[in-house]
């Protein structure tokens, strides 16, 4: 009995030895991961690029919002010089500014730059706008303007 214990105790330490990965059963499934990061990774980027676009639009659309209530109560948009500023802090000429019409400053766009505002405007009665990602007129995809007027 002492022979069996002694036995079946020595093979249970061998099996604990032998547990564990080789080399080549790790380095395959590096291989793995990286076939998937370098599929699934563009994809995940190009929709990044995607969603600040769409934030733009949305933020563009509470700017525009806040505009129009502005107008409500003053009779006009605020003027280029005085731009979204006027939103949150009443100019000195404006004596039935009822605002701050937006609860925080007016946000940059999701790339860091402030939105443009131009009034009276070229497209419609104000124009406001974001110059994308490249920060520069025009562009194309993630790069092209994001607009009010469209």
């Amino acid at each position: 009995m002492k022979l069996t214990a002694e036995i079946n105790r020595k093979s249970f330490k061998k099996q604990v030895r032998q547990q564990g990965f080789t080399l080549l059963e790790l380095l395959v499934v590096m291989v793995i991961i990286g076939l998937l990061a370098g599929y699934v990774g563009p994809k995940y980027f190009a929709q990044i690029g995607k969603s600040e676009v769409k934030t733009a639009k949305a933020q563009l659309d509470s700017l525009s919002k806040a505009l129009d209530q502005y107008r409500l109560d003053n009779g006009h948009y605020p003027s280029t010089e005085n731009g979204l500023e006027a939103l949150n802090t009443a100019p000195a000429d404006e004596e039935k500014w009822r605002g701050p019409y937006l609860q925080k400053k007016a946000p940059n766009d999701p790339w860091g730059k402030p939105y443009q505002y131009k009034f009276p405007g070229e497209h419609g009665e104000y124009d406001l706008w974001s110059f994308g990602n490249d920060g520069t007129a025009g562009g194309s995809d993630e790069a092209a303007d994001v607009v009010n007027w469209e």
